[in-house]
């Protein structure tokens, strides 16, 4: 039985080696990196010793077997103790790709080869394979990324068809916006995440990703919409300063970051959602939660590689007592 289960973009990631090199010019690249918002965060959950699995799809040879950059992702995966009898490898596809540029100002430009790659066939088809409808059996915790649901109507229709899975075996529900305005406009992810939304126990958004959702004016007027009527958590990410921390009936509580020298900021969120999740499910109070996911989302960027920087539990707890907060 797993305690957390997700799906999404399999990929590999190849990025710039400095900032402020734009990809419509000629210059150089550093990887293949495994990557995908989900399986980063599948692997940051493993690293602190949840049982997770990860649904996604892989290009193939004909023989089947995953193509190189398939087998540099489902390597890291099983090297780390993700359960990959979800991860499928097709044959007359390859491996998705995201080729990504750093600016200067820490925002980040991306190229994707995901629809016409294996995961552009992502489809609720795959949950008729038994393999992968055991997967439920028991489940604790689905977590849902916006960036998965935003591929193509296929990973839309199959995280409706999760959802209500999850949903029909006693799951709780996790969901992250994980906006990604190249794969999604804001208007259609309105429509698209309103069902994940209304049945999420928890919410983890960035600031402007809350106000731009709930078209509020604040983000405490927007975090307190969501929760009306609610007891769901949500918990707000402001990068190298923190979090916002909001569960009924205590007051918002902002949860410090940890300080740390940035290489690689691909994946924070996902190693934040991660670290949140594992603890608040092994039954840490919400703050003490987001304290965790604070720290993970702080090693993440310490080295080059979208899940090089994911910590074990002990390297986590390490950073937490070496800046100890009150």
């Amino acid at each position: 039985m797993l305690d957390i289960l997700t799906f999404g973009e399999a990929l590999v990631e190849i990025m710039r080696t400095a900032r402020d090199m734009p990809l419509d010019t000629a210059g150089a690249f550093v990887g293949p990196y495994p990557s995908g918002a989900s399986f980063i965060f599948a692997v940051q959950a493993a690293r602190l010793g949840a049982k997770v699995g990860a649904i996604g799809c892989i290009g193939a040879a004909d023989d089947g077997s995953p193509d190189a950059f398939g087998k540099n992702l489902r390597d890291q995966l099983l090297a780390d103790g993700v359960h990959t009898a979800g991860v499928i490898a097709l044959p007359g596809y390859t491996t998705g790709a995201a080729f990504v540029a750093y600016n200067g100002d820490g925002s980040r430009d991306f190229v994707y080869h995901l629809r016409h790659a294996a995961a552009g066939q992502l489809s609720p088809a795959l949950l008729d394979r038994p393999e992968i409808a055991a997967l439920f059996d028991g489940l604790r915790c689905l977590h849902i990324m916006g960036s998965s649901l935003a591929m193509h109507d296929g990973a839309l229709a199959l995280g409706l068809r999760m959802l209500e899975t999850a949903q029909a075996n006693g799951a709780k529900i996790s969901f992250d916006p994980n906006l990604r305005p190249q794969l999604m406009s804001r208007e259609r992810a309105v429509e698209a995440f309103a069902p994940f939304i209304a049945a999420a126990d928890v919410i983890l958004p960035t600031a402007d990703e809350l106000l731009m959702l709930e078209g509020a004016s604040s983000v405490d007027q927007a975090a307190h919409d969501l929760r009306l009527d609610t007891d769901r958590l949500i918990v707000v990410t402001q990068g190298a300063r923190g979090c916002t921390v909001y569960a009924y009936p205590d007051p918002p509580v902002d949860v410090p970051g940890f300080a740390v020298d940035e290489v690689d900021p691909t994946g924070a969120g996902d190693c934040f959602d991660a670290g949140f999740l594992v603890r608040w499910l092994s039954g840490d109070d919400a703050v003490t939660a987001a304290r965790w996911g604070n720290a993970c989302g702080a090693l993440a960027v310490t080295k080059m590689g979208p899940m090089a920087g994911a910590g074990t539990l002990h390297e986590v707890a390490a950073l937490m007592k070496a800046q100890k907060r009150s």
